[in-house]
């Protein structure tokens, strides 16, 4: 099994339904995009695109999806931040706030109000890509529960680290050439205390500005230079419409 992930929400609403994502036996998680409006006063709220529309609370319609991916052993987690949404963290006080309305709303405490339903996610992703970098290690650590979240990453408190190596050039792969890349795994794997990191890629050259890794290329010079790093843990892939088109997915699952 393919220990990856996708983004359901990330962002296309042509990309099958979460079930249907399950289904394929291709993911061992995956990452509803995003929670995109949080902290500072806000209220937060969920955008999952074309999805559904959580102003009518017709997200709560994927607590069933849920419960099957789980069901089929898929861990199924909520992404926080993005690319384009609004959100900070302005005290620890209001991370507190944050850790507390994730947890009664998505993971295992109670609300009347759950935007996904009854079912309990299995986790939290950190999406941190604006803003200040201020006080995400105080909503990782309230959570009774890299340059933007890198006092977090340094608390031991998250299990998986899925690194983003697209879009990245000084990281990145290129043809031929894995030095740059497997230099970037090494710091990684080795600074912060985490328990497995994925190497995280596009499925499709369109779904990113750079990065983008040929099948061969990852099976032959890419997988082979960081699996036999103990804190590997597979692969990510952004995003679900876009392995849809290729079946990035599919190509790479038994190597992986």
């Amino acid at each position: 099994m393919l220990e990856g992930l996708q983004y359901i929400g990330g962002q296309n609403g042509n990309e099958g339904t979460l079930a249907e994502t399950c289904g394929t036996g291709n993911y061992e998680f995956v990452i509803l995009a995003f929670l995109a409006t949080f902290g500072g006063g806000r209220t937060p709220m969920i955008n999952l695109a074309g999805h559904c529309d959580p102003y009518s609370n017709g997200c709560t319609g994927l607590s069933s999806d849920i419960k099957s991916c789980q069901a089929k052993g898929v861990k199924v987690m909520l992404s926080i931040g993005g690319g384009g949404g609004a959100y900070s963290l302005d005290s620890s006080e209001d991370a507190r706030q944050v850790a507390t309305y994730l947890w009664n709303n998505y993971l295992g405490g109670q609300s009347s109000s759950r935007p996904l339903g009854p079912a309990v996610l299995d986790g939290i992703d950190f999406d941190i890509e604006g803003g200040s970098n201020q006080h995400w290690d105080d909503l990782a650590s309230a959570r009774s529960l890299d340059a933007w979240v890198g006092g977090a990453l340094m608390t031991g408190l998250f299990d998986y680290v899925w690194v983003q190596f697209y879009n990245n050039p000084p990281c990145q792969y290129t043809s031929g050439d894995v030095v740059n890349l497997e230099d970037a795994w090494k710091q990684w794997t080795t600074a912060i205390p985490a328990t497995k990191f994925l190497l995280g890629l596009p499925a499709a050259p369109d779904a990113a500005g750079s990065g983008f890794i040929p099948v061969s290329d990852l099976t032959s010079q890419v997988l082979p230079a960081i699996k036999g790093s103990a804190k590997y843990g597979g692969v990510m892939l952004w995003s679900k419409y876009y392995d849809d088109q290729t079946d990035y997915s599919a190509s790479i699952k038994s190597h992986v």
